[in-house]
């Protein structure tokens, strides 16, 4: 294997130049979910790109910290802040949002400057205010995590059920509420067209919670985007079709541009 080599003084002995770390990827899960979400998609990618699936505050395992508002620009910033922290000196991250994970993603993506080197939108969309039906999902989510019955999580076997049950219920009001409110959902296609990297958007033809058509319209406020259709998926893609999902992410990651000057400046 060759080796770049810079130019140094006379008196120095050339040193070959460390190539840049592959962006790091960062899967945020939709509501009511956890990290674990995203299991069967990271081992279809790794070893050859890292992950850091994070329980969001208030869900899974992560509790919310105290002053940490049920909000999606608070959320935003909450993920910035801790890939600035995890990341490395010069390392990118790509951020993957699923459903409202994604929208969580459009707020950090600001916050990361020259770290961002791309990112991934899975059974995300919208942009478009539709008050009947969001206060259907609003009404129908707070009494939902009012009245779960939390007592399942001690029966065995029950770990599948364990995420959308040990919600904080603070954390799950808030960021549903916060994510259908008029503001909100016409502050989407504003992030989006502010992305300055390139984009991914995904959508699954058969799923029911965020139709297909909602995702391609608002990736077409984004600069630099590419949309695909994943024929027979529904809204949780990377577990139900990983190698499908894998088989589209590859190319495209494999695409982005290796570092960045501004990644470097922005450590």
């Amino acid at each position: 294997m060759s080796s770049t080599v810079r130019d140094l003084p006379a008196t120095g002995t050339p040193q070959p130049s460390r190539a840049p770390q592959p962006p790091l990827l960062v899967a945020l899960h939709g509501w009511l979910l956890s990290g674990r979400l995203w299991q069967p998609l990271v081992e279809q990618l790794e070893p050859d790109w890292s992950f850091w699936t994070p329980d969001l505050p208030g869900f899974g395992a992560s509790d919310r910290p105290r002053g940490l508002q049920p909000s999606l620009a608070s959320y935003g910033r909450w993920v910035a802040e801790a890939c600035r922290e995890r990341l490395e000196p010069g390392r990118q991250v790509v951020l993957i949002g699923h459903s409202l994970g994604g929208s969580v993603a459009l707020h950090a993506a600001a916050g990361l400057g020259g770290r961002l080197a791309g990112m991934v939108q899975i059974a995300a969309g919208g942009g478009v205010y539709q008050p009947r039906p969001f206060r259907q999902v609003r009404q129908g989510g707070a009494a939902f995590v009012r009245w779960r019955p939390r007592w399942l999580l001690g029966l065995p076997g029950s770990d599948g059920l364990s995420a959308p049950l040990r919600a904080d219920l603070r954390a799950a009001r808030g960021l549903l509420a916060c994510s259908m409110r008029r503001e909100a959902v016409q502050q989407l296609p504003q992030l989006t067209a502010g992305l300055a990297v390139p984009s991914l958007w995904i959508a699954g033809s058969r799923d029911t919670v965020m139709a297909p058509r909602y995702v391609r319209h608002l990736a077409g406020y984004a600069p630099e985007h590419q949309f695909v259709l994943l024929e027979g998926a529904g809204h949780l893609p990377m577990r139900q079709r990983p190698e499908d999902l894998a088989a589209v992410l590859r190319p495209w990651l494999a695409a982005l541009p290796a570092g960045s000057e501004m990644a470097a400046t922005d450590s």
